[in-house]
């Protein structure tokens, strides 16, 4: 089966709702589900995350990032993190692990490197979508930093279904981009049963057009895309803006500018990307 064929196999599957996950991923489904209630009360959110170290560890080190604990003051215990972070920051740390499951049983060392690149750049995007719409865009910053981490879900997908497939990633990234992560990503993102808002947001991605100064969420996680200091390894988007030209992105913002904003902001984002990285 050449590349193409195996783009549209798979494409055809997600289409049908009839993905692959590991196990481990189906447990976090249920957590993001029980968090999704609207009456899920702080002390129940607590509980859950109790119940996963790996998440509890991580809900705790967000609660005390810059861009989380504006008093200086840390915390110990998951529910005072809970507390300080809010049921919808906690959705994006599920995401979060999701995602990061969705490539646990990548054993090919080319997909894997190729998998650990992904997150390093999710992670940056999250971080920087969180920062420019509370700052910039002035779109929801949860909401932001939620569509960041879940930008890339269809192409995690893909790499764990790789090994299936050999050689389906080592062609051009035009391929991947016109054959398999609009059909695959939406795929994933309704197996995910991402929102709505969230799903055209990435799909504004996959278009690759964005207004200055951004607008719009989409707008938002595009600009974030451009600014990420570690890029995709799957594919460059159309239109995207090189690393270098990244660095001299600029545009008024209010009283400032878009430079001296992201100046003031880079602790925010580097502690915020660590924490994801974690």
């Amino acid at each position: 089966m050449d590349r193409l064929d195996a783009f549209k196999a798979i494409a055809q599957q997600a289409s049908r709702g009839e993905l692959a996950f590991p196990t481990n991923v189906d447990a976090s489904l249920k957590l993001q589900q029980a968090l999704n209630d609207p009456n899920c009360h702080v002390d129940v959110a607590a509980r859950l995350i109790q119940a996963d170290p790996l998440m509890a560890a991580r809900t705790v080190a967000i609660a005390n990032s810059v861009a989380y604990n504006r008093s200086g003051t840390e915390i110990s215990s998951v529910r005072s993190a809970v507390q300080r972070l809010g049921v919808r920051t906690l959705q994006s740390l599920v995401a979060s692990l999701i995602v990061r499951q969705l490539g646990s049983k990548i054993r090919n060392p080319l997909l894997k490197q190729k998998a650990l690149q992904l997150w390093e750049h999710t992670a940056h995007v999250a971080a920087l979508a969180q920062v420019i719409a509370r700052r910039v865009s002035q779109v929801d910053p949860d909401t932001a930093l939620f569509a960041g981490i879940v930008h890339e879900v269809g192409g995690f997908y893909m790499l764990a279904q790789a090994e299936h497939y050999p050689g389906v990633m080592e062609g051009e990234p035009e391929d991947w981009i016109g054959h398999g992560e609009t059909q695959i990503g939406r795929g994933v993102l309704q197996k995910l049963m991402i929102p709505e808002n969230v799903m055209k947001a990435v799909e504004a991605m996959w278009i690759g057009m964005r207004a200055l100064p951004p607008e719009t969420l989409g707008d938002t996680l595009l600009l974030a895309n451009d600014l990420a200091p570690v890029a995709s390894p799957l594919h460059t988007r159309p239109g995207a803006t090189t690393p270098a030209a990244a660095l001299t992105l600029d545009f008024t913002v209010g009283d400032g500018t878009l430079s001296a904003i992201m100046a003031e902001s880079a602790d925010e984002v580097k502690s915020l990307a660590a924490v994801l990285l974690m």
